[in-house]
């Protein structure tokens, strides 16, 4: 730890983003933010796992609680593997750019997102606009959206917070079928996808959703469990986490990753599992660092501004998610565009969050 003068502030809205960086990497060394490209070994296992698993379901005539099991097990080894995708594609395990697509195809794949779909969403239309007004692809907007076009309203009634009964399904779902609305509606108009090959993604991404059908075809009545259940763990896994990342934090002009995102803690075992992607404030100050090395950012972000760093238990996360809408009214406010008179300071869920 430094014992100079820290040049950042313990207080929420200053922008001080790149002094928080330089401190951490002043006091980790550069040995934390080096590519470990042997961590792309993973895939192997997890694929094992993954067809293994399919594969057993419609070879051996198990009980319906075997498959199940199985199903559940392929299930989360697909969202393993699309999370540590995510990492590969940021560019954190080095490798040239023809391994990071082969990777990014094994992980993204089975959610119809091609590699550089991906790089275009993630890297550069959501990381550069994070929770900035209506420019982030992973937002529900600001009120002024639905102002202009009331229609749009009734797009959040399947998202949590809504009080529908069917936005308890939002998250088995919403992960692809945001995918797709980006893919077809954003890549036309977005600067983000200036010079993108968009008819070619578009194809890309119908493949994968073509083999999944072939797949059930071939599975017939298994196709619930070599399918159906899968890609909904797959969905849910990733969007418990996308979706508490951001949508309970401010909004922030200056995209500082302290004040506009949230981290959450997962349970122990879990984490390593899930390649730390819990630790999201961490990933969103320094996006190309391995995953493995998010921990000891998180000990610095907690010891030096405990009270701007908001890291909750990832279950009160998803709780606090469904309490809440998931409009901005201003950059500090929530509002349900169906109910206006709903509000809610996320100030105030700052402090409820801990």
């Amino acid at each position: 730890m430094s014992t100079e003068t820290p040049t950042y502030s313990r207080q929420f809205g200053a922008d001080d983003a790149r002094a928080i960086r330089d401190a951490v990497k002043k006091d980790l060394g550069p040995a934390a933010f080096k590519a470990r490209p042997q961590r792309a070994l993973w895939f192997i296992p997890m694929t094992a796992i993954i067809v293994g698993s399919i594969a057993s379901i419609l070879a051996f005539d198990l009980p319906w609680w075997g498959n199940l099991l199985l199903s559940l097990l392929a299930g989360h080894t697909l969202a393993c593997q699309a999370l540590l995708a995510h990492e590969v594609l940021h560019g954190a395990l080095g490798m040239s750019r023809r391994m990071q697509d082969t990777l990014g195809w094994m992980g993204f794949g089975p959610a119809m997102v091609p590699p550089e779909f991906w790089r275009r969403w993630h890297n550069v239309a959501h990381h550069a606009h994070t929770n900035l007004g209506d420019k982030d692809p992973d937002s529900f907007g600001t009120m002024v959206r639905y102002e202009k076009y009331p229609k749009m309203a009734s797009f959040t009634k399947p998202a949590p917070g809504s009080g529908t009964w069917y936005s308890f399904l939002f998250l088995f779902y919403s992960f692809m079928f945001h995918a797709q609305l980006v893919l077809w509606m954003q890549t036309r108009r977005r600067d983000e996808f200036k010079g993108f090959n968009r008819r070619k993604a578009i194809t890309q991404s119908l493949l994968c959703g073509a083999a999944w059908i072939a797949l059930a075809i071939a599975s017939g009545p298994l196709a619930v469990f070599t399918v159906l259940i899968p890609l909904m763990i797959l969905n849910f896994i990733g969007q418990s986490y996308i979706l508490t990342n951001h949508m309970l934090r401010p909004q922030m002009d200056n995209n500082h990753p302290v004040d506009n995102s949230m981290s959450v803690r997962a349970w122990r075992w879990i984490d390593p599992l899930h390649f730390h992607f819990s630790h999201h404030v961490e990933h969103h100050l320094f996006p190309k660092m391995g995953s493995d090395q998010a921990p000891k950012v998180r000990a610095w972000l907690q010891r030096e501004m405990p009270d701007r760093y908001v890291c909750p238990s990832h279950v009160k996360a998803v709780a606090m998610l469904y309490k809440t809408p998931r409009v901005y009214k201003d950059a500090k406010t929530l509002i349900d565009p169906l109910n206006p008179e709903r509000t809610v300071d996320v100030m105030e869920l700052q402090g409820q969050l801990g």
